[in-house]
């Protein structure tokens, strides 16, 4: 998946089309991702004791990963993700490869 969570992220389609926001929660296995503000819905709620009280609330639900494009964080711009192999050496000395997210547009590191 191309986002993770604590991601900006802007929604490209749907009916929350140009919203930004923080994605709050990920589901790699199920391609979707829950982003603060963005595809909220009304729940009745029912009382179900005196620490739970009913009535109307607001909840954000999961959209799918592919409405969201990653904002980058040092150009601004909604961006497609690149993957690049970075090698760094451990403290015991071995060469490990980590894969690093870069934008597109300013090649940019992301994480």
């Amino acid at each position: 998946m191309h986002v993770k969570s604590k991601d900006t992220v802007i929604v490209i389609t749907g009916k929350d089309k140009g919203k930004k926001g923080k994605v709050s929660a990920a589901f790699p296995k199920l391609n979707r991702v829950t982003v603060e503000g963005v595809n909220v819905v009304t729940k009745h709620q029912k009382a179900r004791n005196a620490m739970q009280p009913g009535g109307i609330i607001h909840k954000e639900m999961p959209i799918d990963v592919s409405n969201v494009m990653l904002v980058c964080p040092k150009c601004g711009k909604a961006t497609r993700v690149a993957h690049k192999v970075d090698r760094v050496t451990d403290e015991n000395g071995k060469t490990v490869r980590k894969m690093i997210r870069v934008c597109k547009k300013c090649n940019a590191e992301i994480d």
